[in-house]
């Protein structure tokens, strides 16, 4: 027996887009920003942030889509899903040339940890004193 279990805490790179397959089920997807930061051998403090692209079904997937808006802190549990052409994550070109890469992660649970949105679609207070995830332009966001 196989098993894998994915757990992220990040910020909404966007508002959710929802859309149902053809047989009506729910589908919708986010993105999540998760920030890294460590200090390099010479003492060098490195900040980077990996993409997480989430997909939640059914009900879970009209909650998030109704609930959830662009900076808004999310814990998701779920498992990786890998590209089926590379067996990895999806690669992407930046507006600038560079390239990027997200993670696909389809999610058994989603816990909203940002209490409220404020007018701008920023949270209003963040979930534990957890670090917010700096988020880049709309255009360099994958997806």
């Amino acid at each position: 027996m196989s098993y894998q279990k994915i757990i992220i805490t990040g910020n909404l790179g966007r508002d959710p887009e929802m859309r149902y397959t053809p047989s009506g089920q729910a589908v919708t997807s986010f993105s999540v920003a998760v920030n890294e930061s460590y200090t390099s051998a010479n003492g060098e403090k490195v900040k980077r942030t990996i993409w997480f692209r989430v997909t939640a079904w059914g009900k879970q997937a009209e909650i998030c889509n109704q609930y959830l808006k662009k900076g808004q802190q999310v814990l998701v549990d779920g498992r990786m899903s890998a590209d089926p052409a590379t067996g990895g994550p999806k690669i992407w070109t930046k507006q600038d040339g560079s390239s990027g890469s997200s993670f696909e992660v389809t999610a058994s649970t989603v816990r909203f940890l940002s209490s409220r949105v404020d007018n701008e679609g920023g949270p209003v207070s963040g979930g534990g004193g957890m670090e917010m995830a700096e988020l880049p332009p709309e255009d360099d966001i994958p997806f």
